[in-house]
Order: C-alpha cells, then sequence, then structure tokens
C-alpha cells in the first residue's frame, strides 16, 4: 500500500483563536497581534480586515497604525497557540492514529489506509476542513505521496496542482527553504520547482548547499522523510464509524462487540493478546479541545477472547456520555503480550479463565494496587516474611519464592506497625498472666512461647528497632487468640516493652 500523507495548513491560527466565540462585528475589525524585537512592537500576525487594509506581519505598529488607525492591537501568545495546535492534532486522531504538530501552524497525517473510511481521500479532508472552519478557523488541506510534497501543495497549490499532485509549478518556497536560500535562486531565474529538474545536482550542492537537495529529493520521494507521531500508535487498532450517530446502551456494546471481534483476529493472527485496551468514543458535538471519552481496560494475563473482554468492558460502558451521539469508536490494544496456544481441560475450557476473568473484574472495581497476592520471602520478622505479587503471574526461574514455612504458626492478619500493649508477667521469661489492649482487659488462659526471633545481621535494629523480638501465642478467657512479643532482651534496670502483633482468630 502507497503512502498518503495530509497536511493540513492554518494560516491564521493566532488570530482565529484569538476571536473564536467574537461577535460577527468584532470578527470585522482589523487585529494585530505583537511582540517585542529590540525594544520595537512589531506585527506577528493579522486577521482577513487588517490584511486587506495592507498591513503585513513584519511591520512595526507605528507603521500599522498609520495604515489603520483604528485597529485592535494585542500581544502574541506563542505557547498557547503550539498548545492549540497540540490539541487541533490530537482532536484529527478521529481520522488517522498518526498525527502530528507540523511547524507553527500545520498538522501532518498520515492517512495510509484511511481514506476509505471516508469515503475516498476528497471527503476525508473535505470533512476535516469543514469541521475546522465550523469551529471558527481558516483551514486548507492537501494529500499527496510524501510529506514535503502535501506541505508545498496544501499551502501553494491551486485546486489543480491538489488534483494531480504536481509541484513543478510551485514557487521554492513549497520546498520549505531558508529565506537566503530562495533569494540566491530568485537570484538567477530559478522561481520554481520544475527549473531544479534540468539543474546539475553537483552544482546546486556546491553553490546552495545540500539541504536544497534533501527538500527537492524529499518532495519528490527519493528520500524518506518520518514522521513523528503526537502519540505513539498501537500496532493492533480498529475503527468504526458511523453513518447515523449512535446513543443507545445496547448499540454502543453492539459496536464494541464487533470491534472486539475484529482486534481479536488480528492479535490472534500475530500470535499475541492483549493486556491493556483503549476505547475512544467521539461524539458529534466534539469540540477541538476536548480530549475523546476513553476507557481503560486492563488484564491479568494476555487475552482475545472477545466474549470475555466484552464482559469487562460492560460495566465501563455506563461512563460514557454519548451526548446527542457517538459518530466514531475506536479500539487500541496499547500493550500486548505473546500468547501461545493454551492447553484446556478435557470439556475444551481453560481451566485458569474463570479465575483471570475474576481477578480483572476485582481490579475494575477496586484498583489495581488494591488486588494482590501474597508470596513468601526468606526473612523471619513477621512483617518482611511475604511480599506482593500480580495475582495471576506464574514465577519460574531465580524469581521462584521459597515454599510456605511449615514449621511455625503465623496469624493471618498482621498489624502495622505493632501496637503496644500493658502486660503483666510473673517472671522476665514468662507469658504474661494478663494484658490490657485498646482499654479492655484480657486475661490469659493459656499461652505458648516464647519463639525467639532475631533481625538480619544487616540489620542492626530490625525494620520495626527492636533488634530481638520473644514472640508468644495467647488465649484468653473468650477463647480469643492474639500474638504478642517482648521487645528486647530483659534487663533489670530496664522495664520489658510488650507489643500485641497479630491475631491469631
Amino acid at each position: 500500500m502507497s503512502r498518503r500523507i495530509l497536511s493540513l495548513w492554518l494560516p491564521r491560527l493566532a488570530t482565529d483563536a484569538r476571536e473564536r466565540g467574537a461577535p460577527a462585528e468584532t470578527r470585522r475589525l482589523p487585529l494585530v497581534l505583537l511582540r517585542t524585537e529590540r525594544r520595537r512592537r512589531m506585527v506577528v500576525a493579522v486577521n482577513p480586515p487588517a490584511a486587506a487594509a495592507g498591513l503585513r506581519p513584519g511591520q512595526t505598529l507605528a507603521d500599522a497604525r498609520a495604515l489603520e488607525p483604528g485597529l485592535e492591537a494585542a500581544e502574541a501568545t506563542p505557547e498557547a497557540d503550539a498548545a492549540l495546535l497540540d490539541r487541533i492534532a490530537g482532536w484529527a486522531r478521529r481520522y488517522s492514529p498518526w498525527t502530528a504538530a507540523d511547524g507553527p501552524d500545520g498538522v501532518v497525517i498520515d492517512i495510509t489506509g484511511c481514506a476509505h473510511l471516508f469515503g475516498g481521500e476528497p471527503e476525508l479532508a473535505a470533512d476535516l476542513t469543514g469541521r475546522l472552519r465550523a469551529a471558527g478557523f481558516a483551514a486548507r488541506a492537501a494529500v499527496a505521496a510524501t510529506p514535503a510534497a502535501a506541505w508545498g501543495l496544501a499551502r501553494f497549490g491551486t485546486a489543480e496542482d491538489l488534483r494531480h499532485e504536481r509541484l513543478d509549478g510551485l514557487p521554492m518556497a513549497a520546498l520549505r527553504l531558508p529565506a537566503e536560500t530562495l533569494e540566491a535562486l530568485h537570484a538567477v531565474g530559478l522561481r520554481r520547482v520544475g527549473d531544479l529538474h534540468a539543474m546539475p545536482r553537483a552544482g546546486l550542492a556546491a553553490r546552495y548547499g545540500t539541504r536544497l537537495l534533501q527538500r527537492y529529493d524529499q518532495a519528490f520521494g527519493r528520500l524518506d522523510e518520518p514522521i513523528s507521531p503526537r502519540l505513539p500508535v498501537p500496532a493492533h487498532r480498529e475503527r468504526l464509524a458511523f453513518a447515523e450517530p449512535i446513543a443507545t446502551p445496547e448499540s454502543i456494546a453492539g459496536a464494541l462487540r464487533h470491534l472486539l471481534g475484529r482486534l481479536c483476529a488480528g492479535l490472534e493472527a500475530a500470535g499475541h493478546g492483549a493486556r491493556r485496551l483503549r476505547l475512544e468514543a467521539h461524539r458529534t458535538d466534539q469540540r477541538l479541545e476536548d480530549e475523546p471519552q476513553s476507557l481503560a481496560l486492563g488484564t491479568s494475563r494476555p487475552a482475545r477472547d472477545p466474549a470475555m473482554l466484552a464482559r469487562l468492558f460492560a460495566p465501563l460502558l455506563e461512563r460514557i456520555e454519548p451526548g446527542p451521539g457517538l459518530e466514531t469508536l475506536t479500539l487500541s490494544a496499547t500493550e500486548t503480550a505473546p500468547l501461545a496456544p493454551v492447553q484446556t481441560g478435557i470439556d475444551g475450557e481453560d481451566p485458569d479463565d474463570g479465575l483471570a476473568e475474576l481477578v480483572d473484574r476485582l481490579v475494575l472495581r477496586l484498583g489495581e494496587r488494591a488486588v494482590l497476592r501474597l508470596v513468601p520471602r526468606e526473612s523471619w520478622l513477621p512483617e518482611r516474611s511475604v511480599a506482593p505479587a500480580r495475582p495471576l503471574d506464574r514465577l519460574s526461574g531465580p524469581a521462584v519464592p521459597p515454599a510456605w514455612p511449615a514449621d511455625r504458626l503465623r496469624p493471618l492478619r498482621l498489624l502495622t506497625p505493632p501496637e503496644p500493649v500493658d502486660a503483666t508477667a510473673p517472671v522476665p521469661d514468662d507469658p504474661p498472666l494478663q494484658f490490657l489492649w485498646r482499654g479492655v482487659r484480657h486475661r490469659v488462659l493459656r499461652a505458648e512461647g516464647p519463639e525467639r526471633v532475631e533481625c538480619e545481621w544487616w540489620r542492626p535494629e530490625g525494620s520495626l528497632g527492636w533488634a530481638t523480638r520473644d514472640y508468644y501465642r495467647i488465649e484468653d478467657g473468650d477463647g480469643r487468640r492474639f500474638w504478642l512479643f517482648r521487645a528486647g532482651l530483659y534487663r533489670p534496670d530496664e522495664t520489658p516493652r510488650w507489643f500485641l502483633h497479630g491475631l491469631l482468630g
């Protein structure tokens, strides 16, 4: 498939942005935008009434007022204009995922393989420029086989040039050359792009530098010119445009199932599964500065089952506000991973599918950080003896954790940090007879211990500040079981400190 590039030109971006939403009578007044250069106020942009009055960028404010005393003057805001252009490039993702700002007043869009979705390249360009004009921006677009050709045609081409992608009659400025190079070419009579065809390349390079030949070759496709998209372009992406806007939950869910079927077919052909999916919904009344509504979905393991993914998306679809209707839906697999064929059970089903879907549902409801599993870690300190892991990760090799220890009883619930208690013990090494915790006194009926735990040698005081602990399993008169420890070794000149570290049930 041959490459097709659309270049969008917004010749009055700065003044159009300033006048958006203004009354018609205000837009008919001359407006110039200014910036200070060497202590002089210089005109950098003019609106159509100002241009009709003879005002041009590069004039001083004094000269401009001499021509048009009633003009309106405002400060130029290049940073805000650049941000607006970036938002327009993002809005243009409705036509192709491959968009980027192009200079201070343009957007470049790679529409290869996309034009048929809009009825053809002329229809796509007309829809793009029509929407921008309705939003208050002057816009012109051209489509060609190279970014350089599309750029020149959009800014200098006639309707006939655009139809046949003819570059020969365009001025030299269509090659994006520096002003000094253009002046030197004009001085010897080289004013049109076609004038370069008969000139010797070696002579052109020697006299005007290699930049001239580089731009010339880029325009005619002899030298590739890559485009860096505004956002990373996913390898697997499906788009669905509607002849009539859709707004009902049933129609949105049906369109999503259609997109999932196509996306999963592509993933299967590539031997991959989706780990992250993104659904974008474009409303008919979406403004240029508005990002499309989007839903993000993550899976605990690579997946490409359309029915299962549709069930995961179902509760999220309620967040979409269709308004007057959705005209386009796009579904992208923003993160994928290899997915080999899975050995199923005797009934043909994957025994892990139900668990994976349950985990994904919990993640959607509670958040990714809230759904974890704990694996053992080699440490005697209770608070360091477990580590979090993703629920369905299959650990192998050096990352395999040790088995859960079977030689010591540990509570299912640890208190973080351990809570101090007031305990009474008959002799230092005996378990307590009673202890006071959270204002409630517990009399000890049974006790087991002590179990002495010391921290690793490279942790002099332990992660909680106690190098040595003596743990006891305690049961009170009501049958409740606790895990207490005495901090530090007994010393005659120190009163032992007791803490409750866990609940045994």
